[in-house]
């Protein structure tokens, strides 16, 4: 068996990566003890490239499909026969790095904890979640391998995802952070966004011989308590745009609102613990923009003072009775 594997060290070899694993970008030759052998063959097939290492250092890049024949000092037989004290090792180390030369695409990315900051117009706190996809392809292996790679067995793509999201969502806790954009123009701001964050890791990544050929913000989502905060937001939106159109302000609103509640209350006012003064000042709003309802001065008026009336009776503010009887009031001065 020992002799097997020492003449199987001595024969020169025929090179391949096969077959290419499409979820590997980078991969080492398993050679043993990486004497490749002089005159051995290597093989590049479309979609890929391989590095050559030699001695400890990068003597070429096989960057072209095709057969390739191997120049090294290790010459079958005679090399390691010369090596008795090194076990029959040479110190004529060969490393052949075969890489992904195809464009790798569809990459998810997702940001695993929310992202945090407060909405400028708001003034909320937003808490949201994105996700999206990615490609990329090496432009430079040598670069990648010196810079990044470094001696590893291989380098997956799951390895260079895992990378690139950690980037990715510090660029997006910067921006979201330093810009404080409303959480109603997001969705709008998407597409600048992932324009913005694909230069910016391209910056990064050229520096490792990666560049981006696509990336994209394809959603986002808010969580259960920023929901929350933005449905309150929401209904205050709507209420005071109801309150307007109506001719009353938000807080006139609110005030009628408060004195209707607490009529509801066991006990009226006083079970609610509202107090006489107050009781009396809501009581003495309600009256007045009642009582203005009834004296518009113009036909606009007339038309303004039945959208009041109509809010007062959505706010059950009024009787059904009560609403009718002062609709067809107004109706009868146009």
């Amino acid at each position: 068996m020992v002799a097997l594997k020492f003449l199987r060290r001595q024969l020169a070899s025929v090179i391949a990566w096969k077959p290419q694993d499409p979820d590997i970008l980078l991969w080492k030759y398993p050679a043993l003890t990486d004497e490749l052998k002089n005159a051995s063959k290597i093989i590049v097939a479309p979609g890929q490239s391989c590095i050559l290492v030699y001695e400890g250092q990068i003597t070429g890049v096989l960057d072209t499909p095709g057969t390739y024949n191997l120049k090294t000092s290790n010459h079958p037989f005679i090399t390691s026969m010369l090596k008795v004290a090194q076990f029959f090792e040479s110190e004529h180390k060969v490393y052949l790095y075969f890489y992904r030369k195809a464009e790798v695409v569809n990459q998810g990315w997702g940001t695993a904890s929310p992202i945090k900051y407060v909405d400028s117009v708001y003034n909320i706190p937003i808490q949201l979640s994105a996700y999206g996809n990615f490609s990329y392809r090496l432009t430079d292996a040598s670069m990648f391998y010196t810079e990044y790679a470094g001696s590893a067995e291989q380098y997956t793509t799951r390895d260079f995802q895992d990378l690139i999201q950690g980037r990715i969502i510090q660029l997006l806790a910067t921006h979201f952070s330093e810009k404080k954009p409303p959480y109603t123009e997001i969705d709008a701001q998407l597409h600048a966004l992932a324009v913005s964050v694909k230069e910016q890791l391209n910056g990064v990544f050229e520096t490792v011989g990666v560049a981006l050929t696509d990336f994209r913000i394809e959603g986002n989502s808010f969580d259960e308590e920023t929901e929350r905060r933005i449905g309150a937001v929401a209904d205050v939106t709507a209420d005071s745009k109801a309150a307007q159109e109506a001719g009353l302000t938000f807080m006139e609103l609110e005030k009628l609102r408060a004195l209707r509640d607490a009529a509801k209350n066991e006990g009226g006012m006083a079970g609610a613990g509202v107090g006489l003064g107050a009781a009396i000042t809501m009581g003495k709003l309600f009256t007045d923009a009642v009582n203005e309802e009834m004296q518009p001065k113009t036909d606009e008026d007339t038309v303004k003072a039945l959208k009041r009336l109509k809010l007062l009776l959505e706010e059950e503010l009024i009787t059904q009775a009560e609403y009718e009887e002062k609709r067809k009031q107004l109706l009868d001065q146009l």
